[in-house]
């Protein structure tokens, strides 16, 4: 039985416990219409609690079954081969299960050794006859617990408190993973972290103008020279906090006002909708795009203005995209913002004889100016975070310059290029991308502390 027909076969066992289930439910409340009793429970509650209790253990099996097939499958199918045919080191029958998997499974025509083809014969046999041991297990454990369940039905059984504990304890469970894995992530980052600035100075990793990783790739150099990060944080704050918001800001805030205050309705559902299209395309076409498109146009302006530097690749072109990219960010939160604004307070000025523009500029955006000041904010964690924009148009080249159409590096692409391919991971090289990664996390968690802070602020004034 393979994995999948047994978790059909569950499936539908679930769906028809939940079935018999709910119709003892319905049947407890046709009983005690005419009685002095009542039903705790509605029956869609009663069907949920038998199907819990038919799923669960026939998913425990299942995924037992699932970690432990193949070493199962593999010490039966040597032990049933005969004596000599398999070396006796790990690594030779490490190979030679290689071999009869790839047999199995169709990557292989022919094996070298002359014992994989049976063993491959004998893989299938026991695959089959384990899945099916395993899998009817599973089903009857199922059956069982259905059985089980729906016997303890009664009128006054509390279902609704046992399956509502149940969800409150998957809830809770992945809230768990959830923080756990924050944890992981910023301890990995700090453990990695800690053994690179055992290898090089902190204060030249966060004061250096020099950036060359590739001179001193090994432990025992001397690496910090080579290690000064400035111009990276230089490249970060230029494209995505600089020239991208010089982008988005403005575009993103007029954006706002113009649904919220001009477009007429019909003009403003399908405009909204439309304009958050483009905070869902993918990063990597706006990379194709700022590489194809917007860098040799940038390049080709450069020139005409006699800058003899101007680079194919460049700030200004990944800045630019970025810019757009982010918009959606800026525009719907100052939307939200505008719209939370009180009605009263912007009739009023018109009440007083402001222009509507008047009424925008002295009474709307300064009320709702902590929402659109922490939409900038997440705006700009999100573009200082962002990877293949940069990496595709504005280079690898760490260059501390202010001019826009040189070719600069942020972090997020030096990572990427720190962590490509085989890398060692007793380097200062390597090492150091989960330094940059500190840094930006740390940065980027500011950010998003202080948008909040904003946010809340905000709500808290017209709630």
């Amino acid at each position: 039985m393979s994995m999948s027909f047994a978790l059909l076969a569950i499936v539908l066992l679930a769906a028809a416990s939940w079935w018999f289930g709910r119709q003892r439910g319905l049947a407890f409340q046709v009983a005690t219409q005419h009685s002095l009793g009542s039903v705790h429970s509605l029956p869609g509650y009663h069907g949920v609690w038998v199907a819990l209790v038919a799923l669960l253990p026939a998913l425990a099996i299942l995924a037992v079954w699932a970690l432990v097939k193949d070493r199962l499958i593999a010490t039966e199918v040597l032990n049933a081969l005969p004596a000599g045919a398999v070396g006796s080191s790990p690594d030779e029958q490490r190979a030679f299960l290689s071999e009869v998997r790839g047999l199995v499974v169709g990557d292989y025509a022919a094996a070298f050794n002359p014992h994989a083809a049976t063993a491959a014969r004998l893989w299938v046999q026991a695959a089959s006859r384990l899945g099916w041991m395993f899998g009817s297990a599973a089903l009857l454990s199922g059956a069982m617990g259905a059985v089980y369940a729906w016997s303890r039905l009664t009128p006054g059984f509390r279902a609704r408190t046992r399956v509502e504990k149940f969800m409150l304890g998957v809830l809770a469970a992945a809230s768990i993973v959830a923080i756990v894995t924050t944890f992981g992530i910023v301890a990995s980052l700090l453990f990695e972290s800690f053994r690179f600035f055992q290898l090089v100075s902190p204060i030249d990793f966060l004061t250096g103008t020099h950036w060359s990783p590739q001179s001193t790739a090994h432990a025992g150099d001397d690496a910090s020279s080579g290690f000064g990060a400035v111009p990276l944080f230089w490249g970060t704050l230029f494209i995505g906090a600089i020239i991208a918001m010089i982008v988005a800001a403005p575009l993103g805030l007029m954006t706002a006002v113009y649904l919220t205050q001009y477009a007429n309705p019909a003009f403003r559902k399908v405009a909204k909708p439309v304009l958050e299209v483009l905070a869902g395309v993918p990063t990597v076409v706006y990379g194709f795009f700022a590489a194809l498109t917007v860098a040799p146009l940038v390049r080709d302006l450069g020139i005409s203005l006699g800058i003899a530097s101007a680079s194919s690749e460049s700030a200004l072109a990944a800045g630019l995209v970025m810019g757009v990219m982010i918009i959606p960010f800026i525009s719907s939160m100052a939307d939200d913002a505008l719209t939370a604004v009180p009605g009263a307070m912007r009739d009023g000025s018109l009440a007083m004889g402001a222009t509507p523009s008047e009424t925008i500029r002295k009474v709307m955006i300064p009320a709702a100016l902590p929402g659109i000041v922490a939409g900038m904010l997440l705006a700009v964690s999100r573009a200082i975070g962002e990877t293949m924009i940069v990496v595709m148009a504005a280079g690898l080249a760490a260059n501390l310059t202010a001019n826009p159409f040189a070719s600069v590096t942020t972090v997020t692409a030096q990572i990427v290029a720190l962590l490509t391919g085989d890398q060692e991971f007793d380097s200062a090289k390597t090492l150091s991308a989960f330094a940059l990664g500190l840094v930006l996390f740390l940065v980027t968690l500011l950010l998003n502390i202080f948008a909040l802070g904003v946010v809340k602020k905000y709500r808290e004034a017209y709630d």
